[in-house]
């Protein structure tokens, strides 16, 4: 309602709404704003950084999905635990502060959407799952354990697998149409929850985004939003609708890219309709670099390491080295560009600083505000 709208507007005139959308595996060259050769149409993110702050030097905490992750919600490089243990084991200590339990202190509603892959304490998926988002500050997660390519493959609504994955799913590769064994539509064997297909994972997520968003529009609630969209995608395995299908000039990969831009425009065009938008900090990133080889580059003609060397995993710049793009309206200018060396664990002193205080003694150890940069300072003369 428009009273409700009013009333979250107001709260977010000072502590605004925050969006912050994590692809998977999408390289420096992939996006348009990145890399004006690219083959791959991504208007919903090139109209973030036409209208906020791009930056060319952001670094992810490490190469690989779950030490970003880590080091993005923690605000500490993941050298200081043992995010390797996700299998089997909640990889964020239960009393660490991550971004989530900091904003929900701060006011914020707080609601994850997507892939977690920082483990649960497992007991059997038809129990509760222990030590995941629902209880490391979200008041409210749907998603999914891991990647769409790792078994057992099934929905969690707050600690809860939605069916537990009774039923099979055979291997999958794209390797008779020319990609690698890790590339295309790449998928393990393993369990998966009845009825749950692969290729309906990312719009369901979409929708799940939408719902969080119009439903905060609606409610009574003065809080502003805090929402983590962690899309399990353009990550294998590259599954893009009909209608996407050759859309790009890059094959499976760069067709599964614009269905991932085209569903980061159905939450962007939500939080429009919502009435959300001016008041919205939102952050687009990916959580490390893509699989893309010297071969893939010569076939199509696209580059998504965006003249980087090396690629996902690798400690060359292409595994950490990632575009990321902050839009707010009023406080960060619009077609700006900064060269900051930034990393992902800065954004829980960030959210601090722009709520207004200090994070906790102890909290985001490697953790330095950037709201400075945001506003367009450059530290250090630059």
């Amino acid at each position: 309602t428009a009273a409700c709208l009013l009333a979250t507007s107001a709260v977010a005139a000072s502590n605004p709404n925050i969006l912050i959308v994590m692809v998977d595996d999408m390289g420096y060259g992939d996006p348009g704003c990145y890399n004006p050769n690219s083959k791959i149409p991504t208007p919903n993110i090139d109209s973030l950084a036409r209208d906020g702050m791009r930056f060319t030097d952001a670094h992810a905490p490490g190469p690989l999905f779950h030490v970003s992750r880590y080091g993005l919600l923690t605000g500490q490089h993941p050298f200081r635990a043992n995010p390797g243990q996700w299998r089997k084991q909640a990889t964020i200590d239960k009393d660490r502060v991550t971004i989530a339990s900091l904003l929900k202190t701060r006011g914020y509603r707080t609601a994850m959407v997507g892939k977690w892959h920082l483990g649960f304490d497992e007991n059997g998926y038809e129990n509760p799952l222990p030590g995941g988002p629902a209880d490391r500050g979200f008041e409210t997660y749907f998603g999914i354990r891991a990647s769409t390519d790792i078994p057992p493959y099934f929905y969690i609504r707050g600690n809860r697998a939605v069916a537990p994955p009774t039923d099979t799913v055979s291997a999958n590769d794209s390797v008779d149409k020319g990609w690698s064994p890790i590339q295309g539509a790449f998928w393990r064997e393993g369990g998966i929850a009845p009825g749950l297909k692969l290729k309906n994972v990312l719009p369901r997520f979409t929708d799940e985004a939408c719902d969080v968003i119009r439903g905060h529009a609606k409610s009574d609630s003065d809080k502003p939003l805090f929402l983590y969209l962690a899309y399990p995608a353009p990550h294998t395995p590259w599954l893009p609708d009909k209608q996407y299908i050759g859309k790009s000039g890059a094959g499976m990969y760069g067709d599964f890219m614009v269905m991932v831009d085209d569903m980061i425009g159905r939450v962007l065009k939500t939080l429009k309709q919502s009435g959300m938008a001016d008041d919205t900090l939102v952050i687009f990133s990916s959580d490390n670099g893509p699989v893309w080889y010297d071969r893939d580059v010569e076939r199509f003609d696209h580059d998504s390491s965006g003249g980087l060397r090396g690629m996902k995993g690798d400690a060359w710049e292409t595994g950490h080295r990632m575009p990321f793009v902050v839009r707010w309206p009023g406080a960060v200018k619009p077609g700006s560009v900064t060269d900051q060396t930034i990393c992902f664990t800065d954004m829980l002193s960030t959210f601090a600083a722009i709520t207004g205080a200090p994070a906790p003694a102890g909290a985001g150890p490697d953790s330095f505000s950037i709201l400075p940069v945001l506003q367009g300072k450059q530290p250090n003369g630059k």
